[in-house]
This record gives structure tokens, C-alpha cells and sequence, in this order.
């Protein structure tokens, strides 16, 4: 039971975050609006095994509380794993592939921004058959959630699931980056200065002097990677890698 809510899969399997494990990435069957198999979208290899299998086993107990504290939460494992994940494979493949333009805090940017794309129901990647059916049961797990958070609190009582899903995600995306930031270093640079309208990071992947150990609040993340369309994200990534 414990493997299963591990969030990179289970604690024995070896994942390769930056090959092409599974194949066949850019189909119609497996990146939603691709219109063949030569579709236009294609799932960077970062993507294939993204650190969010525990969210599939939330809990979608009907208490307000309880599911609006536990979503978080969980998002936030699923966010740290991801996080510690990447900064373990991200160094050898650059290693393997030196003209690789991206450092750490952009590839984190990119996965904090797909999850931010699986929170919101608009995450493209659909998978084999497989990951689609586990796909499929996470979105039943988060539409649950939602409605719940929503009958619970009367300013979302007339937004529609997306705009309850957007509202969750502004509300707590700072806190999802400084989760997937835990495992950053002072000398891990974000490549644009993008605090407070036009400042560089200090650190750590992050604004204002916040690190892991001193966390400081009203932070925003340096990136606004999560408000660009994921298949214009990747076909960056793709352009890079």
C-alpha cells in the first residue's frame, strides 16, 4: 500500500527521468488535441514519469476541512518528490547532453507548471492505457474535491469547476513552489529576473531571500511558466533538449 502512494511509482523501480521510456509520446491517443500520430504536441521525456501517483489515492473524504487542507498537502508531496527527483537526474543528463540550455530551476519551473496543468484539468498528457486510466481516476478524485471545497464555501458557490480549480491554484501555488524548491541550492539561479516585476533571484530558485530553511511568507514564484499553454512549454523543452 505504501508503494502505491509513493509518488515517483514504487521505491524499488528505477525511473529515467530524461529518456524515452515508454515511446511514442506525440499520438493522438496520448496528447489530448493531436489530431494523428504526427500530432502536433509532444510529452518531453521529463513528463513521462512525473511525481504524482499519490494523488491518485486521495482521500476524497466529504469534510471541507479535511479535503481542502489534505489536497494541499498532497499536492505539496507530490511537488517535493518531483522536486528531489529532478534534482537527482537532471545533473548526469547534462552531462550526457551539454548543449542542454536548461538549469535546475527551469526544469523545475516546467514540472511545477504541469502539475499546476493536472490541478487545473487542462494537462495534455494522456499516456498509454495505463497511465490514462490512472489519469482518469485522479481527474474523478479532483472533480470530487472541488465540488466538495466548492458547496462548502459561498464565495465559489457560483464559479464554474475550472474557476474553482484556478481560484485553489493562485491561492496556493506559492506554497507548491517552495515545496518543489525544497532540495535547491544557493547557487540554483532562475534564468529570468522575474521577482517583484523585474528582480533576479538570490537563491534557491526563489524571490525576496526565501530559501528551504527560512522560508519567508508572500513570496510569489519567479516563473509564470504555469500561465502559458503547456503545449507551447514544450515545444520550448523540446527546442532546448
Amino acid at each position: 500500500a505504501r508503494g502505491k502512494r509513493y509518488p515517483c511509482g514504487t521505491r524499488t523501480e528505477e525511473v529515467k527521468r530524461f529518456s524515452d521510456t515508454l515511446g511514442g509520446q506525440c499520438t493522438d491517443h496520448r496528447i489530448k488535441g493531436n489530431k494523428g500520430s504526427n500530432g502536433d504536441a509532444c510529452a518531453p521525456f521529463r513528463r513521462l514519469n512525473l511525481c504524482n501517483k499519490n494523488l491518485v489515492k486521495m482521500d476524497t473524504n466529504n469534510n471541507y476541512g479535511k479535503a481542502k487542507h489534505k489536497l494541499l498537502a498532497e499536492v505539496c508531496m507530490a511537488a517535493k518528490y518531483e522536486g528531489d527527483s529532478i534534482k537527482t537526474h537532471h545533473p548526469p543528463h547534462q552531462v550526457t547532453y551539454s548543449d542542454s540550455a536548461a538549469e535546475l530551476c527551469t526544469v523545475l519551473a516546467r514540472s511545477f507548471a504541469d502539475i499546476g496543468d493536472i490541478i487545473r484539468g487542462r494537462d495534455l498528457y494522456g499516456g498509454n492505457n495505463k497511465e490514462k486510466n490512472r489519469r482518469d481516476e485522479l481527474e474523478k478524485n479532483l472533480k470530487t474535491i472541488f465540488k466538495n471545497i466548492q458547496e462548502n464555501n459561498s464565495i465559489l458557490s457560483t464559479l464554474k469547476d475550472d474557476q474553482i480549480r484556478e481560484y485553489w491554484w493562485t491561492a496556493n501555488r506559492s506554497t507548491v513552489w517552495k515545496a518543489i524548491t525544497c532540495k535547491a541550492k544557493e547557487a540554483d539561479i532562475y534564468f529570468r529576473d522575474a521577482c517583484n516585476g523585474g528582480s533576479p533571484t538570490k537563491g534557491y530558485c526563489r524571490c525576496n531571500g526565501d530559501k528551504p530553511d527560512n522560508d519567508m511568507v508572500n513570496t510569489d514564484p519567479p516563473t509564470y511558466f504555469d500561465y502559458v499553454p503547456q503545449y507551447l512549454r514544450w515545444f520550448e523543452e523540446w527546442a532546448e533538449d
